[in-house]
């Protein structure tokens, strides 16, 4: 059993607040909350967000009415809490009434669940993201050897749970392109304000296509005959959902640095693949470069959310083509990584940025150490 990074869960649950579990859709959180439901000496009332009766008593706002669903239970644990309409304002008024009752909930999409709890929670709440298996986690059932000897399967498949469980390539295959087909867009074309499948979809290829490069909004709305603002109002619920990661670039002091267009790069590497259809092994692939860099941006930020650090992120280039692929930036401290997936291939700091940040630290990631760069220290 691969244990997940906010385990034991104890830790993060406490009376009168609120523990929000976001995340995409079968990345584990309801498979996280069971383990804990399990394990927990509280009685614990859970609630299914989509369940009828649940719906009728939660986002009735009638305390009285609540407090009889909820007598004699220790814990209020409410999964996909999304579908349950005025839940935040109940979840307030249980934090409020009912101080010592503990209450968990879990949402597949933040900007669902965001837009009905983020104010009436506020000062109520603490708030956790589950992302697909890490290399951290993995660590807990494999250790570095067997890592890197399955490095070929995550750069292609993915880590969903349901993938890295799975015993062949075509069962990875097929349920990588049943989690793309069935839950990849359900919450976003499920937001009132967005109609067409088609399109998001054909904005998802172009973006699987640019990996490591910088994306102009205004080419993508000609592409897609879309105006930017949709243009940009589609990516940022792409980014609010969990399917996509938006980079931005770095500049302190020199002129020709490039900050104007982002990069974007998507959560998980099999969804990128299942998005473009292309599952060949990666010694097969004229696009390892790209899947390298996605696979090590995506860990990454696993690595640093679960172990609660927050430095700045960007990427850095120049007009004339000089290039960092990652900047982690806290204080005026600086430290800049290069992906390189060939093992023989020559790296040295650019010299514009040598120049500018000569107190910077400067790696190149690849193959032979890429587990030192991801894995928790």
């Amino acid at each position: 059993m691969i244990t997940r990074a906010y385990e034991p869960l104890d830790t993060h649950v406490r009376p009168g607040k609120v523990l929000v579990i976001y995340g995409a859709r079968r990345v584990g959180k309801t498979t996280l909350l069971q383990r804990y439901l399990a394990g927990t000496r509280l009685r614990a009332r859970l609630a299914i967000g989509d369940d009828i009766p649940t719906q009728r008593v939660l986002g009735s706002l009638d305390l009285s009415l609540i407090r009889d669903y909820l007598g004699g239970y220790d814990l209020l644990a409410v999964d996909e809490a999304q579908y349950i309409p005025n839940i935040g304002r109940s979840l307030k008024l249980i934090v409020d009434q009912l101080p010592e009752l503990p209450v968990i909930a879990t949402g597949s999409s933040s900007f669902e669940l965001t837009g009905q709890i983020g104010e009436p929670l506020t000062g109520r709440k603490r708030t956790i993201v589950l992302y697909p298996i890490s290399q951290g986690e993995l660590s807990s059932v494999h250790n570095r050897f067997d890592l890197r000897q399955r490095l070929d399967e995550y750069l292609v498949f993915g880590t969903y749970p349901e993938v890295i469980t799975a015993t062949t390539r075509s069962a990875k295959e097929d349920l990588v392109r049943e989690i793309a087909g069935s839950y990849l867009l359900k919450d976003i074309l499920a937001f009132e304000r967005v109609r067409s499948s088609g399109r998001l979809w054909g904005l998802l290829k172009l973006l699987a296509f640019q990996i490591g490069s910088e994306v102009s909004l205004h080419e993508l709305g000609t592409s897609l005959a879309m105006d930017v603002k949709t243009v940009q109002r589609y990516l940022d619920l792409l980014e609010k959902a969990f399917v996509i990661y938006r980079l931005g670039g770095f500049s302190r002091n020199l002129r020709k640095e490039v900050t104007q267009k982002p990069k974007y790069y998507f959560f998980d590497n099999g969804l990128r693949n299942a998005v473009v259809a292309q599952f060949n092994p990666v010694a097969d692939r004229d696009d390892v470069g790209q899947l390298w860099e996605n696979f090590l941006v995506t860990e990454r930020l696993k690595q640093l959310a679960y172990a609660h650090d927050h430095p700045n992120l960007y990427f850095w280039r120049t007009y004339d083509q000089q290039e960092i692929d990652w900047v982690e930036e806290r204080g005026r401290d600086l430290a800049a990584y290069e992906f390189k997936w060939s093992r023989t291939t020559q790296s040295s700091r650019p010299g514009a940025w040598a120049r500018a940040y000569p107190d910077a630290r400067c790696s190149t990631v690849t193959p032979d150490n890429y587990l030192e760069f991801l894995l928790p220290a």
